[in-house]
């Protein structure tokens, strides 16, 4: 791609509000099941597993260093990693928070905005009758044990990436902030809540994985006796600095508790689609006064345009009704939402995006939402820096180079 000079649009830098880098391991490879046939969600899930449980902070490092820089020649600015990996595969501690500094090296290496969502993530999950479920080998990796752990790792991790912020004006100040998440409400249990929100820094994000499937909301309700979204309210945890991933099965009741309460809504449509999870509620979300972003998640596809096609297209799907979010909309679920999902001040982040190409000819500036895509993306602008041109990182090279190296070094994932 090689826009002519005459058709090159400046466009406000996309955010991705919801990224595990790790992820992308996966892509390509849960389509088919162990013994043929379709992979399913479990083939899925299997695999992931598989894959947190082998990675180290150096493989960590260069695979997320990949996936960065992936996101940056496609066109995100800034990324919201809800990051889980803490430990060692058996559960003991890294000396010196490895995996967390391994993901900020990363940022500053593919020259991307970091907000590193540090995730709690104490028990197993919720079994059908509300019961909590044991961690199991993996996920032993995620866990601090309990909320006091995940409260004291959290504050020690914000010191340790401060004491590493280079220098104002120096390559990669600035880009790497600190936020927090709560898995979900199956793998934090009730009584942890309130710790976590009251370890919190004024203004620091908070997200979670809500009600992205129909068990995580009837496990809640066996246990609790209300649904995600009423359990975050009793605990007074709603609000402006909530961002709540997925929401795909809501009631009315919790679309409304949502949307008064001001939270962001992270969507990640390519993901949704491929898991199977279902399409969620956007438009009735942003109409009850709630605030859309947009994320990749496990990274089937990078790309901020696919995703907010994905969304409109969703929303034409599930109502039967053309036009459900004018471009315009799209484009501010894709920057401004994600920028305040992740309490992110305004910047002049920015792309220069083809309006001249094979897939946008002929289409009016503000509806590339509806016709560009990643490949379209010219050059992008972080931190007054160019750091990618015609899909080559300007540091780093062509990020499939750095897959494929990575992958070839890790046969364990090939």
């Amino acid at each position: 791609m090689s826009g002519a000079a005459e058709d090159l649009v400046k466009v406000p830098g996309p955010v991705n509000a919801h990224s595990h880098a790790f992820h992308r391991i996966l892509r390509g490879r849960t389509h088919e099941g162990a013994t043929g046939g379709a992979g399913d969600f479990w083939t899925w899930r299997e695999r992931m597993y598989a894959a947190a449980d082998q990675l180290d902070p150096a493989g960590y490092e260069q695979l997320a260093t990949a996936v960065f820089a992936e996101m940056v020649v496609s066109g995100f600015t800034a990324v919201g990693e809800f990051h889980y990996l803490h430990h060692g595969p058996d559960g003991t501690p890294y000396p010196d928070h490895d995996m967390e500094r391994a993901l900020a090296r990363a940022a500053r290496a593919a020259g991307i905005r970091l907000v590193l969502l540090d995730t709690c993530y104490l028990s197993g999950g919720l079994d059908a009758e509300g019961a909590p479920v044991e961690l199991n080998a993996t996920q032993r990796r995620f866990s601090d044990g309990d909320a006091a752990g995940w409260v004291g790792r959290h504050a020690a991790l914000r010191a340790a990436l401060a004491s590493e912020e280079p220098a104002t004006g120096a390559d990669g100040a600035g880009l790497v902030t600190l936020g927090a998440a709560l898995h979900s409400v199956r793998a934090v249990p009730l009584q942890a809540l309130p710790v976590i929100a009251a370890a919190l820094e004024p203004g620091e994000p908070l997200h979670v994985h809500l009600s992205e499937q129909p068990a995580e909301n009837q496990g809640c309700l066996a246990a609790h006796g209300v649904s995600p979204t009423a359990l975050l309210a009793g605990q007074g945890l709603l609000g402006p600095r909530l961002s709540a991933v997925h929401a795909t099965h809501l009631t009315e009741a919790d679309i409304a508790a949502l949307g008064a309460a001001g939270c962001s809504i992270v969507m990640c449509p390519t993901t949704e689609a491929d898991l199977a999870d279902g399409i969620g509620p956007a438009r009735a979300l942003v109409d009850a006064g709630a605030n859309l972003a947009l994320g990749t998640d496990q990274h089937a596809v990078i790309d901020p345009y696919l995703e907010m096609r994905a969304l409109e297209y969703g929303e034409r799907l599930r109502s039967g009704i053309r036009g459900r979010f004018a471009p315009a909309e799209l484009s501010a679920a894709s920057r401004a939402g994600g920028l305040r999902s992740l309490s992110l001040p305004g910047n002049d982040d920015h792309l220069l995006v083809d309006a001249g190409s094979l897939r946008t000819a002929g289409s009016r500036v503000a509806q590339l939402p509806l016709t560009a895509t990643a490949a379209d993306v010219h050059a992008v602008v972080i931190n007054g820096v160019e750091v990618a041109r015609e899909g080559i990182h300007t540091r780093l090279g062509d990020p499939a180079a750095l897959l494929r190296t990575f992958i070839y070094e890790h046969r364990e994932f090939a």
